[in-house]
């Protein structure tokens, strides 16, 4: 995934989820925030941040923010590429042998997961998850208690009695992190879910990604620890 017209920026501010204010090109700008987590740990006042010019220059918000620095690591916080960056990596990993149908946004009973993948021998569902959250080189989800989260993880085991493989993908939008863990300390529910749901038969991938300012790629697999 490219990203054009991207800048660098500091960040000072975040007055609610979804705007951010910036200092760029000694201006100070309102910014969209593309991700409505927490982002404690990454959104603090005076960090080095990158933002894409928005196309339509009669936008409220001129920018988006795509990236910031924690300490000399590079993360990328855009929660809306993280499919993107999935498809992408799906079609050029061959993980998935013989798929001949990618549908997105596929519903099934009460929820809409990211993709159906077909193949000749299996339907697979997949829910993707973006991870921004790092801790002591550990690379964390949820970052803030996620209900519907706990939702996709229940019916992604109830798929199974339909004759689907489920999985659950977590991107984690940053290199060089040690492992991936559910954040217990945040929502425990989620954790004992996902963990009960690998014990089911239900997969579950982490993969982080290679960041530069203006791109995000896939990168390798990351040891899962539930």
């Amino acid at each position: 995934m490219k990203y054009q017209n991207i800048k660098e920026a500091k960040f000072l501010s975040r007055p609610n989820r979804f705007i951010a204010q910036i200092e760029i090109d000694g201006n100070m700008e309102v910014c969209h925030v593309k991700n409505t987590g927490r982002c404690r740990e990454l959104l603090i006042p005076g960090a080095d941040i990158f933002v894409r010019q928005a196309d339509n220059p009669n936008r409220k918000t001129k920018y988006d923010l795509i990236g910031v620095y924690k300490g000399d690591r590079l993360v990328n916080i855009d929660s809306q590429v993280v499919n993107q960056v999935f498809h992408e990596w799906v079609l050029s990993s061959n993980y998935f042998p013989g798929i001949s149908l990618i549908k997105p946004e596929y519903r099934y009973k009460h929820s809409r997961f990211d993709f159906y993948l077909e193949t000749e021998h299996q339907k697979i569902l997949v829910e993707v998850k973006g991870v921004t959250l790092e801790e002591g080189n550990v690379a964390m989800f949820p970052d803030a208690p996620t209900e519907r989260g706990v939702k996709h993880i229940n019916e992604l085991v109830e798929s199974m009695g339909d004759g689907y493989q489920p999985y659950i993908a977590f991107i984690i939008q940053m290199k060089d992190v040690a492992y991936f863990t559910p954040n217990g300390k945040t929502h425990r529910e989620f954790a004992d879910a996902l963990k009960a749901a690998a014990e089911k038969g239900v997969k579950v991938l982490a993969l982080d990604c290679i960041i530069t300012p203006d791109s995000i790629v896939a990168g390798d697999f990351v040891p899962v620890r539930l």
